[in-house]
Parts: C-alpha cells; sequence; structure tokens
C-alpha cells in the first residue's frame, strides 16, 4: 500500500460525503436518512474497511465475489454486503453465500442461478435489475425497452426478490452529463412499478464523481469508493 493510500481519512472523508449527500437530498426535497450510502471496498483491505465500520457504515460493495468472500470472513457479519461488479453465471452459488443483495442481475438466466443456490440455502436473495441507461457497449445491463419483460419474468424466480432498478451511468468529468440517464432509470422505475405492480423500492445509481446529481434525480442507494476510501491501490 502506498504511504499516500494509507493515510487517507476514512472518517473524515465520510463526514465529508455525508454532508454532501444531505445537501443533495435536501435539493430534491428529501430527508438524508432516505439515502442510503454503500461504501465500496474494491481493492481496500479490510483495516481500511474496519475503519469505515467504526465509523458508522452499515453496507459495503463488493466488485469480486472472492474478495469479498476474504473480507466478510476476516470482518463477520458486521454489515449488509452488495455485489455491485458483474456476476458470471459459475460464480452466482457463492455469490449467495457472500452478499445480502445482488444489484447487478441483468438477465432471466442470472437470477435463475441465484435463485436455485438461495433456495438450496432456505433463504431469498434481495437482487436489483442492472439497466444499461447509457447505451454503452461496454456496460453490463439490459436495455431500458427490455427492462419491463425481465423484471415480470424474474418476479416467477423463487428464491430472488427484485425490488429495484441500478445502472452505472456514463463516466464523465461533467457529472451533469450522466443526468438524463439517471432521470431515464427513475422514470422507469416509477413506470415498472405501475404496470407491474412491483415495488421499486430501491434505485441505485451514482459513484464518487455523480452522487449528487443521482440523488437530484431520485436515488436512494449510492455507491462510494475513492471518495471515503481514496485513489485505489492497484
Amino acid at each position: 500500500m502506498s504511504e499516500a493510500v494509507g493515510k487517507v481519512d476514512v472518517a473524515g472523508n465520510l463526514a465529508r460525503i455525508r454532508g454532501r449527500i444531505a445537501g443533495a437530498a435536501e435539493r430534491s426535497g428529501r430527508e438524508p436518512d432516505e439515502i442510503r450510502l454503500v461504501a465500496v471496498a474494491k481493492t481496500v483491505d479490510a483495516a481500511r474497511v474496519r475503519e469505515a465500520l467504526a465509523a458508522g457504515v452499515k453496507d459495503v460493495g463488493e466488485n469480486y465475489v472472492q474478495e469479498a468472500a476474504a473480507k466478510r470472513d476476516e470482518l463477520g457479519d458486521c454489515a449488509r454486503w452488495h455485489l455491485i461488479g458483474h456476476l458470471q453465471r459459475n460464480k452466482a452459488g457463492k455469490a449467495v453465500t457472500v452478499f445480502d443483495m445482488i444489484q447487478t442481475v441483468d438477465s432471466l438466466r442470472i437470477a435463475e442461478a441465484i435463485g436455485r443456490r438461495a433456495q438450496a440455502l432456505g433463504k431469498t436473495t434481495e437482487v436489483l435489475l442492472q439497466v444499461n441507461t447509457s447505451g454503452e457497449e461496454s456496460k453490463f445491463g439490459v436495455g431500458p425497452e427490455q427492462a419491463e419483460g425481465v423484471v415480470e419474468a424474474i418476479a416467477g424466480v423463487s428464491g430472488v426478490r427484485l425490488n429495484g432498478l441500478m445502472t452505472i451511468g456514463r463516466w464523465d468529468p461533467d457529472p451533469e452529463r450522466a443526468r438524463s440517464e439517471f432521470r431515464l432509470l427513475a422514470k422507469l422505475a416509477r413506470r415498472l412499478g405501475e404496470r407491474t405492480g412491483f415495488e421499486m423500492e430501491w434505485l441505485s445509481m451514482g459513484m464518487s464523481h455523480d452522487f449528487e446529481v443521482a440523488i437530484e434525480e431520485g436515488a436512494n442507494l449510492v455507491r462510494v469508493g475513492t471518495g471515503i476510501f481514496g485513489p485505489r491501490s492497484l
């Protein structure tokens, strides 16, 4: 770990992020406690995640199943663990044992694989449907026009509970460039709720560079990594 990374003030960063969340919530006519913060711990060692937990973090996000499994084994059941990276079908079984929420379900086949394992364990796994709102080929997720059919199909899968949507906005130095994509997801969630009858409880969108715009457009689950833990150690 570099000296710069080692000196990151995790608690101070969290306080600043919470202040920005509160400001964005106020601008969108909501209370700050309506917004859930997921601290993204990709490549962050367990000791620094423990600092975040001590500072009040309740939700931890990870991109990779094995990395999350190792940290959860070390830290214990001290938070809700979210998978926010792409899930391969052959890792679905392990993911069910590690994560409380899988935010990146992007097909019926993945949902079915999660459901089979969850049923075998006698549990129900909470999932979100990932939607590609930017249209970028490099991003995973179903297209907005496909979302309704996929939601209805996943609704019939035992062992999973679908109750929201997730997207990754295009990266741009100007976070305003992602606003239309966040707005699209919020509108889609409302429409799907009306048409399917499913409560879209969670709208996961926004990361370190654009979470304020996402909150202004309706996000209630934001994923912040470098804003809390500093630059990643590669």
